[in-house]
């Protein structure tokens, strides 16, 4: 088991990351440029300790301990001794690979490095080194100590040496590893554009409110939030920019097309809790709409938004992004789905879900409503996934 992790980036995700190394024994260092971001993310750790003494997760003993394991600097050579890097900063490609190149020289041939991206190519990430078969994608979901998932994404110069170890490492962290391919999104963030994309469109056709989609989406299908909800509290500007970046990678593939509600609200300034108002008021005294409970409206809503997910997921299993189990577990525990997809198609039944599909497909003729090639060739023999 490696001892020595350096962190890049001390905001919420890289002190987050590191409180996960610290806890399981590892020596950390948590660097930012900053001296004023490290001292912020000092304190905030050892709120979260003590709250988790409040709670009697652990002793005062165990805080000591996991605060002891992390030092926190302001230079980058002072990763020099680490095994494994991981870097968790803004979502710019040049400044990622900037900083990796600059890293390279400080730290041993041995070193792992890894980026916590979660919508950049690792190959472009990787390039920036002499030794691009050490990078490696470790993706890690917010709030890192709490999410039990973790994408590990090598690219395609990556060594099998250092997928192996990277896998090792997470795991004795006692993270759930999703091996995925170094596609946009990966698993999660290419699966779950439908649950926002569908419902947009949905409310963009007049079917239903953005309550009423919800409601449909939590009653029927156990989601612990709806897709609005859920917008608003990932934050529209932020939820925007992922959906726009996912189209993008996938040259403009119109089942990630993003909408011009979600983008108009986040010009707006509605992008959700963070700013009070989003798709929900979310001022003081404010209450939010009542949903209409109309049983065959929320089957309609339900059903067109969950088989376009269980389409999303088969077709990332067809282009073997990731394998059943691990697209699965990454949708249930990265993103708290009640259940993984693809085991929910099987539950349905893979002639409903290519019965659904071909419907949208002969009502709307567009492109986005294509059934992926894998439901249909199942159905065809008869072939369950689990």
């Amino acid at each position: 088991m490696i001892k020595h992790v350096g962190i890049i980036g001390s905001g919420t995700m890289g002190s987050g990351i590191a409180q996960v190394a610290a806890t399981s024994g590892c020596q950390v260092k948590l660097y930012d440029t900053s001296q004023n971001a490290l001292e912020k993310a000092q304190k905030a750790l050892d709120k979260i300790l003590s709250r988790l003494i409040e709670k009697g997760r652990i002793d005062n003993a165990e805080k000591v301990r996991i605060q002891s394991n992390i030092t926190y600097v302001n230079h980058l050579k002072d990763l020099s001794d680490s095994e494994l890097t991981i870097e968790a900063i803004i979502e710019n490609l040049d400044i990622k690979q900037k900083v990796f190149s600059e890293l390279e020289t400080y730290v041993s041939e041995d070193c792992i490095i890894a980026s916590n991206t979660s919508s950049l190519s690792i190959a472009s990430i990787a390039s920036a080194l002499q030794k691009p078969e050490r990078c490696i994608g470790i993706h890690f979901f917010n709030p890192a100590p709490l999410m039990k998932l973790v994408e590990v994404i090598p690219a395609i110069q990556t060594s099998d040496s250092v997928l192996k170890q990277a896998v090792q490492i997470i795991s004795d962290w006692k993270k759930v590893v999703a091996v995925a391919k170094d596609t946009p999104g990966f698993i999660v963030n290419r699966v779950a554009r439908p649950f926002y994309g569908e419902a947009l469109r949905i409310y963009e056709e007049g079917i239903a409110d953005f309550s009423t989609i919800d409601w449909s989406l939590k009653t029927l299908g156990g989601f612990r939030m709806g897709p609005f909800e859920l917008m608003d509290f990932i934050g529209n500007d932020v939820n925007y920019t992922v959906t726009e970046t996912v189209f993008t990678a996938f040259y403009f593939d119109p089942r990630y097309k993003p909408a011009f509600t979600q983008k108009r609200f986040a010009e707006a300034g509605y992008l959700g809790r963070k700013t009070g108002k989003g798709y929900y008021d979310y001022s003081e005294g404010a209450q939010k709409p009542n949903p209409n409970e109309d049983k065959t409206v929320a089957e309609s809503i339900f059903n067109r938004v969950l088989v376009m997910l269980i389409n999303e997921a088969a077709d990332a299993l067809f282009l073997n992004v990731a394998s059943a189990e691990d697209i699965d577990n990454a949708m249930t525990k990265g993103v708290n789905y009640p259940k993984g997809l693809l085991a929910w198609a099987d539950e349905k039944g893979i002639d409903w879900c290519v019965d659904q599909m071909d419907n949208l497909y002969d009502t709307y003729r567009e492109d986005r409503y294509r059934c992926s090639p894998l439901l249909r060739q199942m159905n065809n023999t008869n072939k369950t996934f689990f």
